[in-house]
């Protein structure tokens, strides 16, 4: 199946995934980090907003089992493609698509039933103020999943169900979501930030 020229699609095989499986830096990358994997220690994760589902993968290639939650049907679907492309692929790509599953729902209702260490957040951030259009994939996942308005809803969720921590994943220079406590520590990348609220 050929992919027509800016059709949206979840790929772990080619493109910038693939590079960042091989170029990225290990666990020293600030989502590892933000998520709590460090030497001898990998937390079982929640992607509570998988997307196209390019944190979980990678988070799964660094050794962790994640369990991704997406609410959008045609999301999902996407996901299912590419996991089922990545896990033909065999090889490297077979093993990280192996710790990863995925789940059909909003993981408001989900949460509770799932046993997360680490549970991980990506809402749709706010529109930017600049003029500058954003990416044309990120524009397609806009008009696929919408604004996110049950942002914090979801985190509160999340702090009550998580058993070490969550991360919110925020542009750098964003608002902090409001009705939500401050977090502990922030890493602070040069377009993102994880906003990391330990939960022990």
């Amino acid at each position: 199946m050929t992919q027509r020229e800016g059709e949206l699609r979840a790929d772990f095989v080619t493109g910038a995934v693939a590079h960042r499986l091989r170029f990225g830096g290990g666990r020293g990358q600030d989502l590892a980090k933000a998520m709590g994997l460090r030497a001898g220690k990998t937390p079982m994760i929640v992607d509570a907003t998988a997307g196209l589902g390019r944190d979980s993968f990678l988070l799964a290639s660094l050794g962790a089992k994640v369990t991704m939650v997406e609410r959008s049907d045609v999301m999902h679907g996407l996901l299912v493609e590419g996991m089922n492309r990545a896990a033909e692929e065999g090889g490297v790509f077979r093993e990280i698509i192996d710790r990863m599953t995925l789940l059909k729902g909003d993981a408001k209702d989900l949460l509770p039933e799932l046993s997360a260490e680490a549970v991980l957040i990506d809402p749709m951030h706010p529109e930017r103020k600049k003029s500058a259009l954003v990416k044309r994939e990120l524009r397609q996942v806009r008009e696929i999943v919408g604004t996110d308005d049950d942002a914090a809803d979801l985190l509160r969720v999340a702090l009550d169900h998580a058993s070490n921590r969550v991360v919110l994943k925020w542009p750098a220079k964003g608002d902090p979501i409001e009705g939500v406590r401050p977090c502990n520590h922030q890493i602070l990348g040069k377009s993102t930030r994880y906003d990391v609220f330990m939960t022990v």
